[in-house]
């Protein structure tokens, strides 16, 4: 049975949720990649509160996909270093693990974040 693009990623992002899951110690890191834009959130899972967040549409930067994508990442701990912390836990929300996501990751390690 061939799954569309879409429906393929929703069944991986539920079988990485079923581990991957926030706490106020180590907060999940929430990535979702549109065609134009990525998205990036600190939530903390127990509690339902997102601690930090960060998107390519409020950077406002004429730099590529990429470039962009680890600009968001350095954005989002320097957000969750100034709320308190240190290590969260990565939800590439179903994506590849390479190009857009790989950068915000890379970035995100850049800015102090451990996982």
């Amino acid at each position: 049975m061939a799954f569309s693009k879409s429906a393929r990623r929703i069944k991986i992002r539920r079988r990485i949720r079923k581990t991957v899951n926030g706490t106020a110690s180590r907060p999940r890191l929430s990535v979702f990649r549109s065609n134009k834009e990525i998205y990036a959130q600190v939530i903390n899972d127990v509690d339902g509160v997102t601690i930090a967040s960060a998107s390519s549409r409020e950077l406002k930067s004429a730099a590529g996909k990429v470039e962009m994508a680890k600009e968001v990442g350095i954005a989002v701990a320097a957000k969750a270093k100034a709320a308190g912390i240190e290590s969260v836990s990565f939800d590439r929300g179903g994506y590849l693990y390479h190009g857009r996501i790989l950068s915000l990751a890379e970035g995100a390690r850049e800015g102090g974040l451990k996982f």
